[in-house]
């Protein structure tokens, strides 16, 4: 197979879709295609709806950069389907994508490689608030955070401290449909740390990020995307050892999900030490977002990061099955 010049590729860049996180895709994915205008030889944005398949067939690009988050295009939905239709795609494949996207099954496997993670409960999907509260308050007490294990950008996420405010975090994180996952709740500083795996190349673990918030406040979906709402110290102020540490944790994450192209681990810095919350496999690409601040801080400016993507997934070509 001949692999196209970056300079001559069609690349389709996916974006929206029903994910509750369709908005902000829809921004990740205006930044990536005004980084490669002019870099590669057509940039087509697609909207993920229905019939996405046959608009994909008839425009036949040489990649597709999803700048997707949220399911069904994060969690591997959208991958599988690249993957059958034969077409190179930036980002972690369909195992990857599962894996991350499920926060109980990625930190089943977070702990079995050894990674430091929070005390946690998962409950199943369907169970009734009532029993979901007892059995957090008898494993892990009222100082908790409350999660929709399959959802994204804090969407669903409730920082909860009282017996009070636990069975409404539960309603509400329930609500989503799927299974929930309760961690105890640690205090310390919000971390986050990228990694830029092209393919072929050795990963590069990018700078260190401290997120900061204004006082009682934290790192959820308006301060996450609302400009001036939260600080970004790139590189953040520790010493070199931590940085390191942090950045290994980010490391061995990524290779534990199997991950490509690029993910963002995020973490809390407690008095202990680091404890890996997540990792996402499509970071955001907006104005506001963490990895293009990272990757801009080791020395990759968002044009040459996104030009980068791209050639990486060009170079990998599709699935071979």
């Amino acid at each position: 197979m001949t692999i196209p010049r970056l300079r001559e590729a069609h690349v389709v860049v996916l974006e929206g879709g029903p994910s509750a996180e369709a908005t902000v895709s829809r921004s990740s994915a205006a930044g990536v295609r005004q980084a490669l205008e002019g870099a590669v030889g057509r940039v087509t944005p697609l909207e993920l709806d229905a019939k996405l398949a046959s608009h994909l067939d008839a425009l036949a690009p040489d990649v597709v950069f999803p700048a997707l988050h949220g399911p069904p295009g994060e969690d591997g939905t959208v991958q599988g389907l690249l993957d059958l239709l034969g077409l190179p795609y930036v980002g972690s494949g369909v195992a990857a994508s599962v894996t991350a996207m499920d926060k109980a099954l990625a930190k089943h496997c977070f702990r079995a490689a050894g990674l430091p993670v929070a005390r946690d409960l998962v409950i199943p999907a369907g169970t009734g608030t009532d029993q979901a509260a007892t059995w957090v308050l008898d494993t892990l007490g009222c100082a908790v955070v409350v999660k929709p294990s399959q959802q994204g950008s804090a969407l669903g996420v409730t920082l909860v401290d009282s017996e009070a405010a636990l069975e409404a975090a539960l309603t509400l994180a329930l609500s989503f449909g799927g299974a929930v996952l309760v961690e105890e709740r640690l205090t310390g500083r919000e971390m986050t740390a990228g990694i830029f795996d092209p393919h072929g190349q050795e990963a590069l673990a990018l700078p260190v990020i401290e997120i900061t918030t204004p006082e009682n406040s934290w790192y959820d979906f308006d301060h996450r995307y609302a400009p001036g709402a939260s600080e970004h110290l790139v590189p953040a102020p520790l010493s070199e050892g931590l940085g390191h540490a942090i950045q290994a944790i980010a490391r061995k994450a990524h290779a534990t999900l199997g991950c490509r192209d690029l993910s963002r681990a995020d973490l809390i810095l407690t008095e202990a030490g680091p404890v890996l919350l997540e990792v996402n496999t499509l970071p955001g690409m907006t104005p506001t977002s963490l990895y293009p601040d990272g990757a801009a801080a080791a020395g990759l400016p968002f044009p040459q990061l996104a030009r980068s993507l791209v050639q990486s997934a060009l170079s990998r070509g599709p699935r071979r099955f």
